[in-house]
């Protein structure tokens, strides 16, 4: 049975910053047998934290959305309509202070974090955020409904802080900040979004809007990627195999990734990526480098071809003159 102090043992042999801002994902069940279970985890990490610190989690609610793959799991064998219309009656509807976080997407210490006394959480119908600390209030306001991941949420928030991110036995490309960098091409893919609420007088509302249309499928191998070229902190919390993420540098190469991959569906034929169209420039200036990487998929083999930043700025400007 795994106490409180060798937790906070554990933690502390990571790297944690005392007194800075810690974006947590967690999985209780790795951990091994815990006396006093998630509430032991948070208030050990609070602990490792210090005062000053804030603790942030994922609380994410996918049960009360028609767009989420949640949603589309659990009707996808019902093929009668009146099967579907049942099951939409009886979703329950977001409620900032009461709904719970989704187990099946983010697990029990996120829930420990959500019902602590003194945490604040965002407003978002499918992708809220709980804090708890000094900057709680901070990183939980303002949360658009346009932008789930991006920069106008928790997620922009902590880059903006330069948080960090622990990933408590998750994989170490399980991290959800990596959707921000999805916000980056100039037109991303959007789709409608549809979400069931809770007004201040308990009546159920929908709440349809236009958002980016995220994806983590691509997460396996951009965070093989990013692990290449950011170090990240290493340990053992119990039986848990666990990664420290420098949030800013290891987002920024996830941008990198994004945008290389970017340009590569651009010049690439239907069978190998989805063609975009380009509006404007499609690396940002703060990202051109001579020390970045960028790939190309050849139109007639498929296969990756690397490119120097000369070769890029070329590529670039021919295909942004080139017809659309």
């Amino acid at each position: 049975m795994i106490g409180r102090q060798q937790l906070v043992d554990d933690l502390g042999r990571i790297g944690i910053r005392r007194g800075g801002v810690l974006f947590a994902q967690s999985s209780l069940r790795s951990i091994g047998q815990v006396r006093g279970g998630a509430r032991t985890v948070v208030a050990a990490l609070r602990e490792v934290l210090g005062p000053q610190g804030t603790l942030v989690v994922y609380t994410a609610t996918p049960e009360n959305s028609l767009s989420s793959p949640a949603y589309l799991a659990d009707t996808a064998a019902m093929g009668r309509r009146s099967l579907r219309i049942a099951y939409r009656a009886a979703m329950q509807p977001f409620d900032i202070d009461r709904s719970p976080s989704s187990r099946r997407t983010v697990g029990m210490i996120s829930e420990a974090v959500r019902t602590t006394p003194g945490a604040r959480r965002s407003a978002h119908p499918q992708t809220s955020f709980v804090a708890i600390g000094p900057r709680a209030e901070e990183i939980t306001a303002d949360h658009r409904l346009e932008c789930h991941l991006g920069e106008d949420s928790p997620v922009g928030r902590l880059y903006e802080l330069q948080a960090q991110g622990l990933l408590l036995g998750v994989d170490s490309w399980r991290f959800t900040p990596y959707h921000l960098a999805e916000y980056y091409p100039p037109n991303p893919p959007v789709r409608m979004h549809a979400a069931l609420v809770s007004t201040k007088d308990r009546l159920r509302c929908w709440k349809l809007f236009d958002a980016v249309d995220l994806d983590d499928s691509h997460f396996q191998e951009m965070g093989e990627r990013v692990r290449s070229e950011v170090p990240f902190g290493e340990g053992r919390v119990g039986a848990a195999d666990c990664y420290l993420v420098p949030l800013v540098p290891a987002v920024a190469a996830a941008r990198r990734w994004v945008m290389e991959r970017y340009l590569a569906d651009r010049m690439s034929g239907p069978a190998h990526g989805v063609r975009r169209r380009l509006h404007n420039c499609c690396m940002p200036p703060q990202l051109w480098s001579d020390s970045c990487t960028f790939t190309a998929v050849e139109g007639g083999s498929g296969k990756l071809r690397a490119l120097s930043f000369e070769d890029f700025m070329t590529v670039r400007q021919s295909v942004l003159e080139g017809p659309l």
